[in-house]
């Protein structure tokens, strides 16, 4: 009895470890989601406000190049967003479900698809299942910078710029986990080139740009020139947002599951508390059963001398 004791004392010295090493990250992932919200809220205004140009330019030119799509497009390129780390709940494996989706449908359209994948839970898994991708970026998803974006848009633009013949693509597919709330990340797939332009009537263009009816622009030289220069402009911020969105949504989910891990682990230390004060009553029980025992057996063997 004494032993079995000993092995509750032990687990319960262990999941109180436990706990308190899930709850100091819980504290490190609340703090962090905070400057991760500042910072996608910072880059909010610059993201509508080139949204809203592109959309005006893309109403003054029909026949762009990345605005049309292919009439048999046979590659696309898909960009995956992971983290670098894990404690996240479901964070990563949510975006490679997304992923997996996405590659299957496309395949099921007869397009070749080209991986490129941000993070390195997602480079591991594809590693390990011996699946090709062509470029990967690391060590970034925690804290994003413009400068990332950029060298993954200028990949991805170089890609798309080249003639399928030479290996280029005629899609770019952006996969990442979009910040709802604290409580709620959702993983989504956005096509990010060719624009999907869609005909809308005056309300909803007004509600999709703030509440604000879209300016009348003037461009100079042209149209043209000026899409030519902004729609890699575009991409990047598409993906500098996707990306701080991302590290916000994955600080949240890691707050969640150690916030989880922390109440089973109090919970299992509870529950071990009650097993042990279980084993130490019978075994006090055993100790008192004995000693009433033997001062029975010493009174019967006195009265038996006399």
């Amino acid at each position: 009895m004494g032993a079995q004791l000993r092995v509750y004392r032990r687990r319960i010295r262990s999941t109180k470890s436990t706990a308190k090493i899930t709850r100091a990250m819980e504290l490190i992932a609340a703090t962090r989601i905070t400057k991760a919200q500042r910072a996608a809220e910072a880059a909010g205004p610059y993201a509508r406000e080139i949204t809203r140009a592109v959309s005006a330019l893309a109403s003054r030119v029909s026949d762009h190049p990345l605005l049309t799509e292919a009439e048999n497009p046979t590659r696309a390129a898909v960009l995956v967003i992971t983290s670098d780390k894990g404690l996240a709940g479901a964070f990563s494996t949510n975006v490679l479900k997304e992923a997996e989706s996405l590659t299957r449908l496309l395949k099921e359209q007869g397009k070749e698809v080209v991986t490129y994948m941000v993070g390195r839970k997602g480079v591991n898994f594809y590693r390990f299942r011996d699946r090709k991708v062509e470029a990967t970026w690391e060590n970034i998803t925690e804290r994003p910078t413009y400068a990332h974006a950029q060298e993954i848009g200028s990949a991805l633009m170089e890609r798309f710029s080249q003639d399928t013949a030479e290996g280029g693509v005629d899609e770019i597919h952006v996969i990442s986990t979009e910040f709802v709330s604290m409580l709620t990340q959702r993983a989504s797939a956005v096509r990010a080139l060719p624009l999907e332009v869609e005909e809308v009537d005056a309300a909803e263009l007004e509600k999709a740009h703030g509440g604000q009816a879209l300016p009348l622009y003037e461009f100079e030289p042209s149209a043209e020139d000026v899409l030519d220069r902004l729609l890699p402009q575009y991409v990047t911020n598409r993906i500098y947002f996707a990306l701080l969105e991302s590290a916000a949504s994955q600080q949240a989910s890691r707050r969640a599951a150690m916030k989880a891990a922390t109440d089973n682990a109090e919970e299992l230390a509870k529950k071990l508390t009650r097993l042990a004060n279980q084993a130490r009553q019978a075994e006090i029980t055993n100790e008192i059963s004995e000693i009433v025992g033997g001062a029975d057996a010493l009174a019967a063997s006195s009265a038996g001398s006399e």
